[in-house]
């Protein structure tokens, strides 16, 4: 599957997971990173593509986490090569949100 194919089912995933209602125990509050995430990071960290970690692989994540959160938040800002694009692809992002996206995936690493 070429890059172009892939980013289109990733897109067609993300509006299928987003308008499911899906967002785990119906009792429980969204995570406040989840939206971001689920709309600006899925697509590379739920499969772990170009270098992402993917969300729930604690070894992927190990060598970031023990880099600090900080470290972790200045990177999402930055952006880092090969394809974390700055600002996670969201220039309309608070730094706030940002962070809470990363704190939702560490969640999920831990």
């Amino acid at each position: 599957m070429d890059e172009k194919a892939r980013s289109a089912v990733f897109a067609v995933a993300l509006a299928l997971l987003a308008g499911s209602g899906c967002s785990g125990d119906p009792d429980q509050p969204p995570h406040p990173g989840q939206a971001v995430y689920e709309r600006y990071c899925y697509a590379c960290h739920e499969a772990g593509i170009a270098g992402a970690p993917a969300l729930n692989d604690p070894e992927a994540w190990a060598p970031r986490l023990a880099q600090g959160r900080e470290t972790l938040y200045a990177n999402v800002k930055r952006g880092m090569m090969p394809g974390m694009p700055p600002r996670g692809a969201c220039p309309a992002c608070t730094d706030q949100a940002l962070e809470q996206a990363v704190d939702y995936m560490v969640l999920h690493a831990e």
